[in-house]
């Protein structure tokens, strides 16, 4: 063989060796090290352990959601119905970002969904009950909602609450915003900072409403997030009528999953949203439905990067965003109602909550509402009496030019639902006087005592027209005369007296700042409604039944003072 070619031979066996050096070399390098720990090989090791538990663990108690979803082959996903852009249902057509990432979800596990309608009033309690495996519903991730439920990480979006408002209005900040009805959402965490700059809420269960009620003027404005607005500021109508005045309280968003037993539904969940924004997932259903998408840019570099593309990135403050602090401080004496919570559980099974007494927001609040609510009743039975004496006296006079006048706007008092006559009075009042908690109160009065005044005052009227009648021996001067009609007439009025005071929760409609409006704005924000609307019937009913008390006593002095024959 020449002596170049063994060279040649030589040559090439050298590479040849090298190669396999360096290909033993790489088999044991970093690199695949980090193969074997990047979320798609975590995902897919979790979800073959998963499996391997179908179909032999499938009617087993207590077993992880995530091998239930992959016994029954579905995963109940909640979504919302109406929230433009993001999901919204036409039929049984569903469409949106949050439906796109419910299908990624489902196909990434390889089974169906089944989509379940939830609000922001509903979408936790549901989760809670076991009736969806998965929300994706807009749900912002704060600190209160941590301890209810698990979200997802890393979030899937990101938005700020906004207020938007007719253009005319001169609302810049928070300055502008005390006193004012703003009209939200049930469960919604912005709800808290509203309330904390001393607005009035008008929770509706669905921000679809919210629109509407802008265009009708029930809502003077309106607070929602601002991914909601969206596809509304596309509108040339809205946007030439309403515009965005301020935002604040930017929130990651997240899905969230149970608390209980989802731990490794949990964690299948964080490895796709780590996939999901590096391989551009969420991105590219962003940019195909029109929504903002600077939040999942900036995501998708993030999770490219090594430190976060890996089975631990999730772990890693430098990958992570933190959910949105809201805490609420805490009244001096928080500690002993959640003892006092607890002890009524352990002793009587009954889950008392009493959010009103834990955070310095609420107790303000509610002790409001306390003070507003006994003026509003004071005020409505010093009303009622006033005007069923005024009734009384126009009904009963003999001259037409008074009686006849009074008589028309007694029937239609009498014909006006009660709700018709507060917002009646409350425009009138507002056209008069600029928007106050006492205005609103004052409204309040003025209704509930025309209302039962004007009930009061006919029957004080029929009393005198009776008496007149009866044509007695007995000389009767004109206050002689009213006199023995109050007197006759004094279980009437007792009734419409009581009736005003039963009737002052519902002041709440026109923004009175009465308790029952306090307790809807603590609930807006806390949880714990049942007890907490509980404790309204509590106090209403101690309030009822003090009035009666007092009126039975007020009867006793009309029939002893002016029944003398």
């Amino acid at each position: 063989m020449p002596a170049r070619t063994r060279a040649a031979l030589a040559s090439i066996r050298r590479i040849g060796c090298g190669l396999a050096i360096a290909a033993g070399l790489l088999a044991g390098s970093p690199v695949h090290a980090q193969e074997s720990h990047a979320p798609d090989a975590a995902l897919q090791r979790l979800l073959r352990e998963a499996q391997a538990a179908v179909p032999g663990e499938c009617g087993k108690p207590g077993i992880d959601r995530l091998v239930r979803i992959l016994c029954s082959g579905r995963i109940r996903i909640g979504v919302r119905d109406h929230y433009p852009l993001f999901s919204t249902r036409s039929g049984e057509t569903r469409q949106g970002y949050e439906i796109d990432i419910a299908q990624a979800v489902a196909g990434k596990l390889g089974v169906a969904v089944e989509f379940a309608r939830v609000n922001a009033a509903n979408r936790i309690p549901m989760i809670a009950d076991h009736k969806v495996d998965l929300a994706i519903a807009t749900m912002g991730h704060n600190t209160l909602r941590d301890g209810q439920v698990r979200f997802i990480r890393p979030h899937y979006y990101r938005s700020e609450t906004i207020v938007v408002g007719p253009r005319e209005l001169g609302v810049a900040d928070w300055k502008d915003i005390p006193g004012r009805t703003v009209c939200g959402t049930v469960g919604n965490g912005s709800n808290t900072e509203l309330v904390s700059h001393d607005a009035r809420l008008m929770l509706f269960d669905d921000a679809v409403s919210l629109p509407d009620r802008l265009d009708d003027q029930s809502c003077t404005l309106a607070a929602q997030d601002d991914s909601f607005f969206a596809s509304y500021f596309t509108d040339p109508r809205f946007t030439g009528r309403y515009s965005a005045k301020f935002g604040f309280a930017q929130v990651p968003w997240g899905m969230a999953v149970n608390r209980n037993g989802s731990e490794r539904l949990g964690r299948a969940l964080d490895l796709m949203s780590q996939i999901f924004h590096r391989d551009g997932v969420f991105l590219a259903s962003a940019r195909a439905n029109r929504i903002g998408t600077a939040f999942l840019e900036q995501q998708a570099t993030v999770w490219a990067r090594p430190e976060c593309n890996n089975d631990t990135g999730t772990t890693n403050p430098a990958c992570i965003l933190p959910a949105l602090d809201a805490t609420l401080k805490p009244t001096v004496f928080a500690d002993s109602v959640t003892a006092f919570e607890a002890w009524c559980a352990s002793r009587t099974g009954i889950d008392v909550m009493l959010p009103m007494l834990k955070t310095a927001p609420a107790w303000s609040l509610f002790k409001d509402g306390i003070v507003n609510s006994l003026i509003l009743v004071t005020g409505a039975l010093v009303a009622t009496l006033v005007f069923a004496l005024g009734f009384g006296v126009a009904l009963g006079s003999r001259s037409r030019l008074l009686r006849w006048p009074v008589r028309g706007l007694t029937v239609t008092l009498q014909s006006s639902p009660i709700v018709l006559t507060l917002v009646i009075a409350a425009a009138i009042i507002h056209a008069m006087f600029s928007y106050s908690s006492g205005v609103a109160l004052g409204a309040a009065i003025v209704a509930l005592g025309l209302a039962n005044g004007s009930n009061a005052g006919q029957a004080i009227s029929e009393a005198v027209l009776t008496l007149r009648a009866e044509r007695t021996a007995l000389p009767m001067s004109g206050l002689h005369l009213f006199s023995r009609a109050l007197a006759r007439s004094a279980t009437q009025i007792v009734a419409f007296l009581i009736n005003a005071a039963k009737g002052t929760p519902i002041a709440s409609f026109i923004g009175a700042p009465e308790l029952l409006s306090a307790l809807t704005d603590i609930t807006a924000f806390s949880s714990g409604r049942v007890s907490t609307y509980a404790l309204l019937l509590i106090f209403y009913t101690g309030v009822v039944m003090a009035v009666v008390w007092l009126c039975g006593r007020f009867r006793s002095f009309l029939e002893r003072s002016h029944a003398a024959v």
